[in-house]
């Protein structure tokens, strides 16, 4: 609305608008810099007064303009919205555990407090106590990955796909990389495996077929310019039928016979046998390098329960070729990713207490008992929230360890559901999501489900307190 439009009482308020550098040297705001700069606190007035400069100008009657109590207030409440963290905690009942947008695995106490330490302390990250000289940052984590999987050496990056690009361009760059077709995976975030080759400079030879690959293909393809024999674990998808694929002992044999590496991409690099807790069988590390692999690449944020890392592992002399690589320095974990790698890794020496250790693994073997006695509690403050307005009930549901790691198998898991007649499941859903505590859950024939798997006591008052929260907005909104 132009100006010359407006009624006198719109004329009057605007009148009364104060001017910025006139209200920052008032009591109120002088109070808000003693927190916030100068600067901040003017860029924050600036937005508030403009804002209630567009409201008088919207309304011919408007005649209310904040005093100076109400307008510290609201610039206040400005500056704490514009400072706060993006980054939120989440509860996190969506049925998988590690969850790839919701962060992925939760780290250990030990890892927590590992990299409290770090990051409040100088460390030895690069320096040799011994010798007082510069030492090598891998040297924190490479003891312990010896002891666990038996490699040489061993090096960190920033996430698995890191590792295949680097290890790829050190020992393939120019060179033909035999894979086979049926391997040429695509997984989240784009991330495949012809396009990392193709940037990595290696040269893609595919061998076999979609469904089937024999050990001849792999054989029939090497040449003078072979560089590497790779396979590639399935991580987010599983062919079954009519197939066929020679065992990574036979590649490996074959690649030593030839005098050529055998690499493999583990992807959710598991440390342990899973099927000792009734968990799928998923390729352990220890095992795949006794099967004479030489180079391997796996997450320590999935299976493993670590921070987000890469790891590469295998023979010290291929390790030693990967660590002068420039790329190096681009892909490699500051010391907060090597402290929580460490702390998590030292779990694994002692198994028997794995389980209360790792909230991964935890998460994963919690047993129906437990998940049942879960389920009851959050039923009921549900039901003395929602009353008669909602239908709450329980009902089995079926979990995923998640991330691309053992993407077929599911595990039985306990749901609290809610239906409205009056709301949609996805309108609860997006109140539940937009709480101070968001409650990310998942929809299922117009039912919000809440799967129990991955939650704890704590989270159950912060569940009932954001239900509240619904419930409270559902009425206003019905009213």
């Amino acid at each position: 609305m132009s100006e010359h439009n407006l009624t006198e009482k719109q004329h009057a308020a605007l009148r009364r608008i104060p001017a910025i550098e006139q209200v920052l040297v008032r009591g109120w705001f002088l109070d808000i810099q003693e927190q916030y700069s100068r600067d901040l606190v003017t860029e924050a007035l600036r937005s508030v007064v403009a804002e209630i400069r567009t409201q008088i100008l919207a309304n011919r009657e408007i005649s209310h303009v904040p005093d100076d109590a109400q307008l510290a207030g609201i610039t206040r409440a400005k500056l704490e919205s514009m400072t706060a963290s993006s980054i939120l905690p989440v509860i996190n009942v969506t049925g998988t555990i590690i969850h790839t947008n919701l962060g992925r695995s939760l780290l250990s106490t030990s890892a927590c407090e590992g990299i409290r330490q770090a990051a409040s302390n100088y460390v030895n990250l690069e320096y040799n106590l011994e010798s007082g000289n510069r030492g090598h940052r891998d040297l924190i984590t490479e003891p312990i990955l010896q002891r666990l999987t038996g490699c040489g050496a061993s090096t960190v990056v920033n996430n698995n796909a890191a590792a295949v690009l680097l290890t790829l361009n050190t020992l393939g760059r120019g060179k033909e990389v035999i894979v086979s077709r049926g391997e040429l995976i695509e997984i989240g975030g784009a991330f495949r495996i012809p396009d990392v080759m193709e940037a990595s400079g290696a040269i893609l030879r595919e061998v076999g077929t979609t469904n089937r690959t024999h050990l001849k293909d792999y054989e029939n393809a090497i040449n003078e310019n072979t560089a590497l024999l790779l396979k590639v674990h399935p991580s987010n998808y599983k062919i079954v039928g009519f197939t066929a694929a020679p065992g990574i002992e036979e590649v490996a044999e074959l690649g030593h016979r030839n005098g050529i590496p055998t690499m493999e991409d583990l992807g959710s690099g598991s440390l342990i046998d899973l099927t000792k807790y009734n968990l799928p069988y998923e390729p352990v590390v220890r095992e795949r390098i006794e099967a004479g692999v030489d180079i391997l690449t796996f997450s320590g944020d999935k299976l493993l329960g670590g921070p987000q890392a890469g790891i590469i592992a295998g023979k010290s002399k291929l390790i030693r070729q990967i660590r002068k690589n420039p790329l190096m320095r681009a892909f490699r974990v500051g010391k907060l990713t090597i402290a929580a790698l460490e702390a998590t890794l030292r779990l694994y020496l002692n198994e028997d207490r794995l389980i209360e250790n790792l909230p991964m693994l935890y998460r994963c073997t919690r047993s129906m008992y437990e998940l049942r006695t879960v389920a009851e509690k959050l039923e009921a403050s549900l039901l003395q929230v929602f009353g008669e307005d909602m239908t709450v009930a329980i009902k089995e549901s079926h979990a995923q360890i998640g991330s691309g790691s053992l993407p077929i198998e599911t595990l039985p898991s306990l749901a609290v559901v809610l239906e409205s007649k009056n709301t949609s499941a996805d309108a609860l859903a997006a109140n539940f999501r937009t709480q101070s505590r968001p409650v990310i859950g998942r929809t299922q024939d117009n039912r919000f489900w809440m799967d129990v798997r991955t939650i704890g006591e704590q989270e159950l008052d912060w569940i009932a307190d954001a239900a509240k929260n619904v419930m409270g907005g559902l009425s206003r909104n019905s009213g």
